[in-house]
């Protein structure tokens, strides 16, 4: 059974969606299309949109480094998660540069809010934080630095 045909035209759907927050541009174009839209008025707003500006992927991908950092996100779970809303690659990697986070004392204050100063003193709670730190996005060298492990144990 196919989807009965929009009411709001494309443009105006397009628009509203862009209204309500951000959208990449891969993002915008699966909620058209699941809404019933067709491929050449999808591609029509799409293009509507950023000629006004309204819609750009570089933009994007700073709001959601921004919101990353906010959230105690490490570099990997940013980027993963903007690869998710379809951001290309490059864009990716240039947000990522002009972000200018140290994630070496990012994943700091990320320990230091999550555990306080409370020492590790099992092999178990080590791995605990360690899985944390990783989930949140931090690399091997950011976890230790950030939990100030030594390997010497």
């Amino acid at each position: 059974m196919k989807k009965q045909v929009p009411r709001q035209s494309a443009k105006e759907a397009a628009v509203g969606y862009l209204s309500r927050r951000d959208h990449a541009e891969k993002e915008l174009r699966q909620k058209l299309k699941t809404r019933g839209y067709s491929e050449p008025d999808v591609i029509d707003a799409i293009a509507y949109c950023q000629d006004y500006n309204w819609l750009d992927d570089a933009r994007y991908a700073a709001m959601m480094m921004r919101n990353g950092v906010a959230k105690g996100w490490g570099a990997l779970r940013i980027k993963q998660e903007m690869k998710m809303k379809g951001v290309h690659d490059a864009i990716v990697s240039q947000a990522l540069e002009d972000g200018d986070i140290d994630w070496y004392e990012h994943a700091r204050d990320v320990a230091q809010r999550k555990f306080g100063n409370s020492e590790i003193d099992t092999p178990k709670e080590k791995a605990r934080r360690f899985r944390f730190m990783q989930y949140r996005g931090f690399d091997f060298d950011q976890i230790k630095y950030a939990l100030d492990t030594n390997d010497d144990e």
